[in-house]
């Protein structure tokens, strides 16, 4: 028996109500109930039982990995369940972050430029999004990048560059200014540039790069999908070469594509078997002049499932709200860190991000702190 499952010897014939321990539903595959897509990947004929999610998050904390099948329940629970689902992805988070907030800062260090094709983005050879381009930000912009992420109260400060992996002379660049930046600031310090060789991962953690950024994106099947430049293979051994560094992971992906609940799935559990220390979940923006334009079948609900499935298939990392939070999340935000305990203050990469004043007082709201420690010891 799943730890999702009650005994139902146990469960009174005359329980009704939704959010006692026992809860009896059938997963619905309607839009409504899900993220809007005609085929979310969930069989309508699953039956999800008797679930009690914070059994299931008591299973999750004493060791249990959680299964496809679990994943997808989460993802297709219907929402008057959606407050218990919380309830025990918080439980989860509590043990190993309490009621801290680690914030990031971004720094989109080049921007468009890029000769890969991926649908979802505006900086690809394929958009006709009208964003900034330009080549490598010079030394002082970068610097200065680093300061506004100590002002803003940043635990890690994002250098990312739009390309299919970096040029000789970006390295070096990255190479002189990463020691710089961490003798001046007290910030770690994560690098996204693309597709990496095992010697630029050497190369990158020598100079002091503490943590690379390389999303998955999406599950393998979906992959091809959305990119046909490169595969979620070239994505997996980027990773791989920044193991073999001794880096950290920082990897997630974008909810909202078109994928299946499975998909959704598969990425939330080959996470977990990277290990990846950091899970950024973007919720996708449909830029104007990307493939994916059109694309808008979230519902504030549905990303709130996802994100605790990702703290229930990733107990003890980093879970950290990313790009579209605002749009998709709306007046949903503060929920969203329940079972997440990480958020970028500021803006995107070539989109605006909600003001950080309205991040801080949300953080206050909630009553949790903003910390620069990676994990808390209860």
């Amino acid at each position: 028996m799943s730890p999702l499952q009650s005994n139902n010897s146990t469960t009174s014939s005359t329980t009704t109500d939704c959010e006692t321990s026992n809860c009896c539903s059938t997963v619905s595959t309607d839009n409504s109930a899900t993220n809007g897509t005609a085929n979310n990947g969930i069989d309508s004929d699953i039956d999800t039982a008797c679930y009690n999610w914070e059994k299931l998050a008591d299973s999750v904390l004493a060791g249990h990995a959680i299964t496809y099948a679990e994943g997808e329940a989460i993802l297709g629970a219907p929402d008057n369940q959606l407050l218990s689902i919380l309830a025990a992805s918080y439980k989860i988070r509590h043990r190993y972050f309490a009621n801290t907030i680690q914030l990031y800062f971004l720094m989109n260090a080049k921007s468009g430029l890029c000769p890969e094709d991926c649908s979802y983005c505006s900086q690809s050879k394929i958009s006709k999004a009208p964003i900034e381009k330009y080549n490598l930000l010079n030394r002082e912009k970068i610097m200065a990048g680093a300061q506004e992420a100590v002002d803003r109260q940043s635990k890690t400060y994002c250098i990312v560059i739009s390309a299919r992996g970096p040029s000789e002379r970006e390295i070096q660049a990255i190479e002189k200014m990463v020691p710089e930046i961490k003798e001046k600031h007290d910030l770690h310090i994560c690098t996204s540039l693309g597709l990496l060789t095992d010697e630029q991962a050497i190369r990158l953690k020598a100079c002091g790069v503490d943590r690379v950024n390389h999303n998955l994106n999406t599950g393998p099947t979906h992959y091809e999908k959305i990119c046909t430049t490169h595969t979620f293979e070239d994505r997996i051994n980027t990773l791989h070469s920044v193991r073999k560094a001794g880096m950290e992971i920082c990897s997630g992906g974008i909810i909202g594509m078109g994928e299946t609940t499975t998909d959704l799935v598969e990425m939330a559990l080959k996470l977990r078997e990277l290990e990846a220390e950091s899970i950024p979940i973007n919720f996708l923006n449909a830029i104007d002049g990307t493939p994916l334009e059109k694309q808008d079948d979230l519902s504030p609900s549905y990303c709130l499932k996802a994100l605790a499935l990702f703290r229930f298939a990733n107990p003890s990392r980093e879970i950290r709200i990313s790009g579209g939070r605002e749009i998709h999340l709306r007046s949903l935000q503060p929920l969203g860190l329940y079972p997440a305990n990480s958020m970028f203050v500021g803006d995107y990469l070539t989109t605006d991000g909600q003001l950080p004043e309205q991040d801080y007082q949300m953080i206050k709201d909630l009553g949790f702190q903003i910390t620069k420690n990676e994990t808390y010891e209860v």
